[in-house]
């Protein structure tokens, strides 16, 4: 992921990178690789510290495994940079917590990189939503199928000890943009799920990778209003992986990727049918469309999703904007999944307020 920062930083207008740090000296090189040929070579750190001590940057993009992300902001929040960390914020509520109370009275931008909600048609989507295309919001709905966790330095990402669990790992993006969609934040959490298929004939130092690959979850808000996540990570072989429906008391919403699809249906003839049984599920009316931002100047691993973060990154920069997403926002979406996890070990439903922190 840090070498997909690079890529959209390059296509950035008004942005160079500076300096690279990595304990990982083929990562580091394959860093360096990409910026070969520019303008200015960054400077390269075999270790964070040294690069936060060169003074050479004014932002700062952390990607690094889940469980390191609370030791590099003990660190980074004390410099006078931006930062933008990527998600999940951290792997323990206790980690978010303490980030919290470092950032407190900080004036530069501190921003969770959670993008999907820029995905063009996501983004299309949530606006017509908020807009009142579908009336009083009562679902979401959302889908992923998909391929299995790639192979990552270390294999840290097979233990849900170093990610949080595949629920926070992954599923963080979704909680968030569930809360986004509803404004508003969860009461509690139900979930399924189980580690079915995926990494159970591979072994590291003699363990087992535990990380869930398939589950169920249903999210409940205060107001009544509902979200439900599907994940499966063998489901690879899917025309759309990922499916967000919105469902409104007069109409409903659904966007899908990779085809940048977005559908937009009205109940206009609830109520008029004149012969019992006529169906209703023929798709008369529905408005199908193809959304793209052509402002996109690399669309990368998340449909362009990335840059436009990025690019909204260094516009709160440059004109003292708050972040789209805070750190609240992050420890918010990591608390859902740690929920989901709770509930899948206990069978139980888990109250948000069990698990966020007191007067949340």
């Amino acid at each position: 992921m840090g070498r997909e920062h690079i890529e959209n930083i390059k296509a950035l207008d008004g942005t160079v990178v500076t300096a690279i740090a990595d304990t990982h000296a083929p990562s580091r090189d394959a860093a360096v690789a990409l910026l070969d040929g520019a303008a200015q070579a960054p400077q390269v750190f075999d270790n964070h510290r040294d690069l936060l001590a060169s003074g050479l940057f004014d932002a700062l993009v952390i990607s690094t495994p889940n469980f390191t992300h609370i030791e590099m902001m003990r660190d980074a929040l004390k410099t006078d940079a931006h930062i933008l960390i990527e998600k999940p914020l951290v792997t323990r509520i206790e980690d978010g917590v303490e980030m919290m109370k470092l950032a407190e009275g900080r004036k530069p931008l501190v921003w969770v990189a959670q993008e999907y909600r820029y995905m063009p048609p996501v983004a299309e989507m949530i606006r017509m939503a908020h807009g009142g295309a579908v009336g009083a919001l009562h679902q979401v709905a959302i889908r992923e199928h998909r391929e299995p966790f790639y192979p990552k330095v270390g294999d840290w990402n097979r233990f849900t000890a170093n990610t949080g669990g595949t629920l926070v790992e992954k599923c963080c993006h979704y909680f968030n943009l569930m809360d986004l969609i509803l404004k508003e934040h969860p009461s509690r959490v139900f979930a399924s799920g189980a580690q079915r298929v995926n990494h159970l004939d591979e072994r590291y130092d003699g363990r087992t990778p535990d990380v869930l690959d398939s589950a169920y979850v249903i999210v409940e808000y205060p107001s009544g209003a509902r979200a439900m996540l599907d994940l499966c990570m063998f489901a690879e072989n899917s025309v759309d992986n990922e499916h967000i429906a919105i469902v409104g008391a007069e109409g409903k919403l659904e966007s899908l990727l990779p085809s940048l699809t977005l559908r937009h249906g009205r109940r206009e003839d609830w109520g008029t049918r004149k012969v019992w049984g006529e169906p209703s599920g023929s798709g008369r009316g529905v408005a199908v469309r193809r959304v793209w931002d052509t402002n996109i100047k690399y669309a990368g691993q998340h449909f362009g999703a990335s840059f436009i973060e990025h690019q909204k990154f260094a516009h709160a920069i440059r004109n003292g904007l708050p972040a789209e997403v805070s750190l609240e926002d992050g420890l918010r979406s990591v608390a859902t999944g740690l929920a989901a996890h709770r509930s899948i070990a206990s069978g139980q439903a888990v109250d948000m307020r069990d698990v966020l922190p007191a007067g949340w």
